[in-house]
């Protein structure tokens, strides 16, 4: 949690500048410094927004996708009329948000031609849970259906709480890849009707299966690229350059985690390769943070850092809630 907000904070000043802009502005990018206001974007917002969801539904012992799309509702539509709304939202969630608040049914407020990276780059709580089991996996996909969906979108927010939960759980990032193809491929053909209702009807797909696939093929197809990539990128070289720019969901998932397998034992440096880059490098550092603090913990980042970091009480408590759930304390 920790990881995910200061990646975003670090990559806010630099989204929609390309390497030599934000080279020129803030020199080195191995010397990246965190703002001094230390403020997050709406990804850090809207990941905020996830993790309530979440814990509210913990809390209340309710754990069905009726109840979890309640919840994700009423913080999705709180955020959209907060005035701190104001950190470069992304089209998508304004449009699904402002269709969520008249209280139609949520499958019909879901844009569902949009894989936009504003769906993964929120869903980081649902890999911290002790399991990663269906309800994960379905609390994943819909969370993202609420704004995005697009197969694609769906696939890309399911592979990044994995990816999420693995690294927490110890897998050696070298095998992360692997791992998160062979899910995609397990998981290929499973639409969870359960979690996601008629929501394949709103497309042009002729059945739930096509649909779906649609979403796990362009996910496995740019993973594809990174396994390709991973061990023999240039780490002077722009990542985007290798795995896309990040502004649609797979891309994202992609090139923030070969920001983090470039240096996975060298978590700051991850950060600054992820926020200087010509993409949406917001989001791309997020998500480098997110993998970047599942695998080495929150003591990974500076104190400094940590302390003016915004939201950092709430984002401490929320790590340390699920930190002793999986552990079993």
């Amino acid at each position: 949690m920790l990881g995910l907000a200061l990646g975003d904070a670090l990559g806010r000043r630099t989204e929609f500048s390309d390497v030599p802009m934000i080279l020129r502005w803030y020199g080195p990018w191995r010397e990246l410094a965190l703002p001094e206001d230390a403020k997050i974007t709406d990804d850090t917002q809207m990941t905020l927004s996830v993790a309530r969801a979440l814990r509210a539904c913990q809390e209340r012992g309710v754990a069905g996708p009726e109840r979890f799309a309640d919840l994700l509702r009423e913080e999705f539509v709180d955020w959209y009329r907060s005035p701190e709304n104001n950190r470069a939202p992304g089209r998508t969630c304004l449009s699904a948000c402002a269709l969520l608040m008249t209280g139609r049914p949520w499958a019909d407020a879901s844009q569902i031609g949009s894989k936009g990276c504003g769906a993964n780059m929120r869903v980081a709580p649902l890999g911290l849970l002790g399991v990663y089991d269906d309800f994960a996996a379905g609390a994943a996909q819909l969370q993202s259906a609420l704004t995005h969906g697009h197969p694609t979108a769906l696939a890309a927010s399911d592979l990044t709480a994995q990816a999420v939960h693995l690294l927490a759980r110890g897998v050696e990032p070298a095998g992360l890849v692997g791992r998160l193809r062979s899910y995609a491929y397990e998981n290929r053909s499973r639409y969870d009707e359960r979690w996601l209702g008629d929501l394949w009807t709103r497309s042009q797909d002729p059945s739930a299966r096509h649909f779906i696939e649609r979403g796990w093929d362009e996910c496995l197809a740019v993973l594809e690229r990174l396994d390709a990539v991973q061990r023999t990128a240039d780490p002077e070289l722009d990542p985007c350059t290798y795995t896309g720019d990040g502004w649609i969901a797979e891309e994202a998932l992609a090139t923030g985690l070969l920001c983090f397998l470039l240096f996975p034992e060298e978590p700051l440096t991850a950060l600054r390769r992820a926020a200087c880059t010509r993409g949406d490098s917001d989001s791309i550092a997020c998500l480098t943070g997110a993998f970047a603090g599942a695998h080495l913990g929150a003591d990974a980042w500076p104190r400094e850092w940590v302390e003016r970091i915004e939201h950092r009480d709430e984002l401490l408590a929320l790590g340390a809630a699920w930190d002793a759930a999986g552990s079993g304390a």
